[in-house]
């Protein structure tokens, strides 16, 4: 397919801060370039300009708005498509929609590439001012089969286009790194999520006082920030086990493959969820994971086959998962050989066979 002469608008978020589809946006525009496609970047989290807009709330949304609207206006007059990495909330209201409207009113074609594991909950409390904007969109794209069954209940059809995962950088571990857990000084837990209620970062906490109990080498790393941070440094504390806790903090994406690199196991604990990158980068680095069952993570990764999977807020269940990869490590290998091999279908030669056959279409 010769995509030399597309020119595509791509509208999402870029890095600072390093969140996943910050990463995502900035991977694909450079994975479209590496193609020979013509890629213009509508940054929605551009700088506040002038900076000092930034220290008054509702000034600054307007400025930045104002000056993002201008930019959408500019670009339509130059690229054929418009592709909007989207999400739910605000996030809709101040960037997706806007660009669908511009695109209707100057006749650019809109792919809406909508992420994010609340969709359902949004569209349930705001599709009456989401449907006038869906309506005029060109075409839906999603990364798992939940988001697609939650637009098909809704009447909308979308296509299937997976997150993207690179190999290059995330990889496993050597195979003389994989010694009997049991025999280690120290068995590092990682969680990477950000410090917010829906990762359920809590349950994590109560889950590793337990493993802590049977297996006193275990250590938990809670790599990320957020508003709840002091209330889970309090909780690690109230439970007895913040000497076996380290918060880092928010880590640069450049750093993540490092990190993976540290851990024996990868725990999530989020209470709604879609396709979550921690989960393919712990995949591509054979790090066995532990995780909850809900939204789009079921159709990710397979129960005792490339995870084990426990439900939302079960503590216990969580902690029996973690000890059985412990304990137990002939499964621990196979179920991340397993993963190993599932990560390929999410590597840009497979995804790209999805992606720009709808490019091609959208702009005949």
């Amino acid at each position: 397919m010769n995509v030399t002469n597309f020119h595509i608008g791509l509208v999402g978020p870029l890095p600072p801060p390093s969140g996943g589809m910050a990463n995502q946006t900035r991977q694909l525009a450079q994975l479209l370039r590496d193609e020979g496609v013509t890629v213009e970047v509508i940054q929605v989290n551009k700088p506040y300009s002038p900076q000092w807009v930034g220290r008054f709330k509702g000034i600054r949304a307007i400025f930045r708005l104002i000056a993002y609207i201008a930019q959408l206006w500019q670009a339509a007059n130059r690229v054929q498509l418009f592709h909007v990495m989207a999400n739910s909330g605000w996030s809709w209201h101040l960037f997706t929609a806007p660009v669908i409207w511009v695109g209707k009113l100057k006749s650019v074609p809109v792919i809406i590439n909508y992420r994010g594991g609340e969709a359902e909950a949004f569209f349930d409390k705001s599709f009456f001012w989401v449907k006038p904007s869906l309506d005029r969109t060109t075409e839906i794209i999603v990364p798992s089969g939940f988001l697609e069954s939650v637009f098909n209940k809704r009447g909308y059809t979308s296509r299937i286009v997976p997150n993207i995962i690179d190999l290059s950088r995330f990889s496993p571990k050597e195979v003389s790194d994989h010694s009997s857990l049991q025999q280690k000084d120290v068995i590092n837990i990682l969680t990477a999520r950000n410090l917010e209620p829906i990762y359920g970062n809590a349950t994590v906490l109560r889950a590793f006082k337990l493993v802590k109990e049977e297996a006193p080498a275990a250590h938990l790393i809670i790599a990320g920030s957020g508003f709840e941070e002091e209330f889970l440094k309090k909780l690690a504390k109230d439970l007895a086990i913040d000497n076996s806790v380290t918060f880092t903090g928010r880590i640069d994406n450049k750093n993540m493959p490092a990190l993976y690199q540290s851990a024996d196991i990868m725990v999530n604990g989020s209470l709604v969820d879609n396709m979550p990158i921690s989960i393919l980068e712990a995949l591509a680095c054979g790090i066995p994971i532990v995780t909850t069952n809900v939204g789009g993570i079921p159709q990710l990764v397979e129960h005792e086959k490339t995870a084990l999977l426990v439900g939302a807020k079960d503590y216990v269940a969580m902690a029996d998962a973690l000890l059985t990869f412990i304990n137990e490590e002939s499964k621990r290998i196979k179920i991340r050989e397993n993963g190993l091999k599932s990560i390929k279908q999410y590597t840009w030669l497979n995804v790209k066979d999805r992606l720009l056959p709808i490019y091609q279409e959208t702009i005949k």
